[in-house]
């Protein structure tokens, strides 16, 4: 599943194609995705100017001209790719169509956005602009790890007393909106905490540390354009590259990167997901 950097490479990689251009033709190519899309989709999307293009945790948000935003998940295998860009920063030509381009978005400027998603586990939804936070999707989730909101008061306070592994309490999107597996794994590496451990105990200044942590792992894979496990694609279709720097994260078995540390990367599973950690690094 896409995480906060994938979802926020494919943002940047839409933006010169999709914001502040108009919707001359809008193609569904089916009734649903994970779930049934909107009622007259096509229809209410054609004609409509994108007026501002942003991500919410991991959606990525079309606010329109229309007093409607558009909703997109990527799911576990979609991906959003850019053709016939008059800025030439994608190919020129538009590609023949595949089996499972779902929805695709004629632009003014020439630009053709197409959704596929061939596991079909990704969403579009419509909603009114003003009530974005409120939808289903959106309305429980923590504060952005990037954000003002996120700081290290606020992750002390939401931390405290939780009985639960400190891995499972930073995929908690309640808490923190945005961090998956891959990252967590890599954020409590550098920040020694092994994550088994619960989060409550976790001393207040441990805690602090997780904070600047968390936001330059973030950024860090941001500028290598995401990560590239299974299915991820940058807008261009291009490979993310910050797979290649895991510490920890896939590298069961392998040497720890810590200097002077002889140990090896161990794997455990936690809530049915792998978690990647040095046992000598990590307390």
């Amino acid at each position: 599943m896409p995480e906060l950097p994938e979802v926020e490479t494919v943002r940047r990689g839409l933006q010169s194609a999709m914001e502040g251009a108009t919707i001359t033709r809008a193609q569904v190519n089916r009734p649903d995705l994970r779930w049934p899309f909107p009622e007259r989709m096509a229809e209410r999307l054609t004609g409509a100017k994108v007026t501002q293009l942003r991500r919410r945790s991991k959606y990525i948000l079309a606010d329109l001209d229309r007093g409607e935003t558009l909703l997109i998940h990527l799911g576990m295998s979609g991906r959003m790719t850019v053709s016939g860009d008059p800025l030439g920063q994608f190919a020129h030509d538009h590609p023949q169509a595949e089996k499972h381009d779902h929805v695709v978005f004629d632009m003014d400027n020439g630009a053709r956005i197409t959704f596929n998603d061939p596991r079909r586990f990704g969403a579009m939804d419509l909603l009114p602009s003003d009530n974005t936070e409120t939808h289903p999707l959106i309305a429980k989730l923590g504060p952005e790890p990037l954000g003002n909101d996120f700081h290290e008061s606020y992750l002390a306070e939401r931390l405290a007393g939780k009985n639960t592994p400190i891995k499972s309490a930073l995929l908690d999107q309640r808490i923190v909106a945005g961090l998956g597996n891959i990252y967590v794994c890599e954020t409590l590496f550098r920040a020694g905490i092994a994550p088994k451990r619960k989060a409550g105990a976790i001393s207040e200044t441990r805690v602090h540390s997780l904070v600047p942590i968390i936001r330059q792992v973030l950024q860090e894979a941001i500028e290598a354009g995401g990560s590239s496990l299974r299915d991820f694609r940058q807008a261009d279709g291009e490979l993310g590259y910050f797979q290649h720097t895991f510490d920890v994260y896939g590298r069961e078995g392998e040497p720890c990167k810590t200097p002077d540390c002889t140990n090896k990367i161990s794997r455990i599973t936690q809530s049915g997901r792998s978690s990647f950690y040095c046992a000598q690094c990590q307390r």
